[in-house]
């Protein structure tokens, strides 16, 4: 049971993620560190916990309107051994890779910013991707066979409730047991929603590979000896 931090990013600061309404998000305000630069940001959370994996969301490609690669070069250099795991709103087999030619991290694909079905069937046959199922409630963002159908997904999949970012409901998981159900052997990542231990626990209990975590570290109710814990 991996715990991988999460970080966004937006014009090359990390900011808060709260219900997916990224028009209203604001700068990080966290426990561990003073300010929102984000290797301060990934050295804190390092000094919590020598975390592997590092989440991070680039929310300016995402929404279209620029890019954090600077920054992502710099996290980049500032910890050359640890494996980041970037969305950076890649929809087409064009895009992703463009982006694996930049060298800077695994790509995440978003159910939500991609183009068509067969472009993600063009990306899955291309290997080593990871994909994110992007939902709101109830309502599945991506082409529709996607999440339907489990022989496209590749050996690691983000279940990303966007709507639980950052709100304090706790994580879905009904989803999460639906998705667990039906994945076979691929590895299932639990996103959105856990507020603390307990959270973890429960996902950890249906089987899930890992859990994406950032209010509940940043306000400190995730701390060290839980991750271990988790670790073990």
């Amino acid at each position: 049971m991996l715990v991988i931090p999460a970080i966004d990013l937006k014009s090359g600061a990390v900011v808060h993620a709260r219900l997916g309404s990224r028009a209203s998000y604001r700068p990080l305000r966290s426990r561990l560190t003073a300010g929102n630069d984000p290797i301060e940001v990934i050295g804190a959370l390092r000094r919590l916990h020598p975390f592997p994996v590092v989440y991070v969301a680039d929310l300016d490609r995402i929404e279209g309107a620029g890019d954090n690669d600077s920054a992502l070069q710099a996290i980049r250099k500032a910890f050359p051994k640890l494996e980041l795991w970037i969305d950076a709103g890649i929809g087409t087999l064009a895009a992703l890779n463009a982006w694996r030619a930049h060298g800077l991290g695994r790509a995440v694909v978003g159910s939500e910013t991609l183009k068509s079905y067969s472009e993600w069937r063009r990306m899955l046959e291309s290997g080593d991707v990871i994909l994110s199922l992007d939902f709101r409630g109830r309502r599945f963002f991506g082409p529709p066979p996607l999440s339907s159908n489990a022989a496209v997904w590749p050996a690691r999949v983000l279940v990303m409730t966007l709507s639980r970012v950052g709100g304090g409901q706790g994580p879905d998981l009904a989803r999460l047991t639906d998705v667990l159900r039906r994945a076979g052997r691929r590895r299932i990542f639990s996103a959105g929603g856990v507020r603390n231990v307990s959270d973890v626990k429960r996902i950890a209990a249906r089987g899930a590979a890992g859990v994406l975590a950032a209010s509940a570290l940043h306000q400190g109710r995730l701390g060290p000896r839980a991750i271990a814990q988790r670790r073990k």
